[in-house]
């Protein structure tokens, strides 16, 4: 339907002091909030669609999303570098490797995400994707695109979803080479990871020097882009808020220069819990982490958390993603990151949800495209039968999704084996 009203349900806008509104009709037209009217004042002209006293809210934002992979739980380590060989090897397989972005895709907006922002994808897919859903040939959420990133030799994803750029010139040279490809943002891999560690202790070690990170950001910035970078140490935080970055990705314990950092600079903090949780919290018999592995994953879990703690009481914008396609972190699974940030985080069920929504778009600056609604905005909503301010849970299995007024199936295929050891965690 070009236009439908929505109604006899309870409204939350996704406003920073939202709380539940009733008898209030919400006017669709073309993909765009037309009004919120009285429920008695719909126009005529507007079929009405019945909420049977469920819960209307904004489409929830994922911030930090890996398209290519699934994030089904492995029982060995892969090659990203073999397997991205792999999948561009030919037109062919360049082709399947599409189909398969497309598919996690779907898999997103079908969970109620209706806008992701990926931060490392194989070559372009990323957004070509996006512009095959802006032209209404696939179905699939709002998309910003990273396409590849920018790493360092032996950094994090250097040669698999990221350029290894070896000089300062190199590295501004490989941000144009992106921003060429349609990207909206180019991301940077300052520090190394969890699974890049070799030692105990050592995770997120400074892999990109200052100079290079300096140029990235410059050439971004001259070019219009924002720049969101990896970060798992406090080395790291610091070496990419003194040279540029918008947003760090991630984060580690902090300091109050560090914080003083984000202040001067105004950027952001993205916390992503998720993918840390299985290495830090999961006996090594379920993760199938080394005793290493699983040592430095408490270290940036406890790291990432004491950094949005710290973010949050100094003011700084904190947002939320996931780190999608990590093991144990699913396609389906960002309702799983707003009960994260509220369990480990301390915040309530109302911030975690306007995190997710109008804080993730103000962070991405679509503010006045989506993240709320109100009128003149997408038609971007989720459909609850419970209401998420009294448990977040009832976001797993939404009822109704629409994305740009149309109204999407929200049917899953599920990983089992990832659902039962995460629900342990709830």
């Amino acid at each position: 339907m070009s236009k439908f009203a929505l109604y006899n349900g309870y409204l939350l806008d996704g406003t920073r002091n939202m709380a539940p509104q009733k008898g209030l009709s919400v006017l669709v037209e073309n993909g765009k909030i037309r009004g919120i009217v009285a429920e008695t004042a719909i126009p005529k002209g507007f079929p009405k669609i019945d909420l049977e006293g469920q819960y209307l809210l904004p489409g929830l934002i994922n911030l930090h999303v890996h398209l290519a992979g699934s994030g089904k739980p492995k029982k060995k380590q892969t090659d990203p570098v073999k397997a991205v060989k792999l999948v561009t090897a030919n037109a062919w397989t360049k082709k399947l490797g599409m189909a398969l972005v497309a598919g996690f895709a779907r898999q997103q907006l079908r969970s109620g995400v209706t806008t992701i922002r990926t931060v490392g994808g194989i070559l372009d897919f990323d957004s070509r994707l996006r512009d095959a859903v802006n032209a209404g040939k696939a179905l699939g959420p709002r998309i910003l695109a990273g396409n590849m990133a920018v790493s360092v030799p032996g950094g994090h994803m250097a040669g698999s979803l990221a350029h290894v750029a070896h000089t300062p010139e190199e590295a501004a040279d490989y941000v144009s080479q992106i921003a060429a490809t349609g990207a909206d943002l180019i991301k940077l891999m300052v520090t190394g990871g969890v699974l890049d560690a070799v030692r105990q202790g050592e995770p997120g070690v400074l892999k990109m020097e200052p100079a290079l990170i300096k140029a990235a950001c410059d050439r971004a910035h001259a070019l219009g882009l924002k720049v969101a970078a990896h970060v798992e140490s406090p080395e790291g935080v610091r070496a990419a808020l003194e040279n540029g970055v918008d947003t760090i990705e991630h984060g580690a314990m902090p300091d109050e220069y560090t914080l003083d950092l984000f202040r001067k600079t105004g950027a952001s903090l993205v916390t992503t819990i998720s993918p840390a949780l299985s290495y830090a919290l999961f006996d090594t018999s379920v993760s199938h982490a080394t005793p290493m592995q699983k040592y430095n994953g408490k270290i940036v879990m406890d790291g990432i958390v004491a950094c949005a703690k710290a973010c949050l009481s100094a003011g700084i914008p904190v947002g939320l993603g996931t780190d999608t396609a990590c093991p144990f972190v699913t396609q389906y699974d960002t309702w799983r990151e707003l009960v994260y940030f509220r369990r480990f985080c301390g915040v309530t069920a109302a911030q975690a949800l306007y995190t997710a929504t109008l804080g993730n778009a103000k962070i991405a600056g679509i503010e006045k495209e989506t993240g709320s609604i109100e009128p003149g905005k997408s038609a971007d909503f989720v459909v609850c039968r419970d209401n998420p301010l009294n448990d977040l849970t009832t976001l797993r299995e939404p009822s109704m999704v629409f994305f740009r007024g149309k109204k999407i199936s929200p049917r899953q295929n599920r990983i089992r084996e990832a659902d039962q050891e995460l629900d342990n965690y709830l």
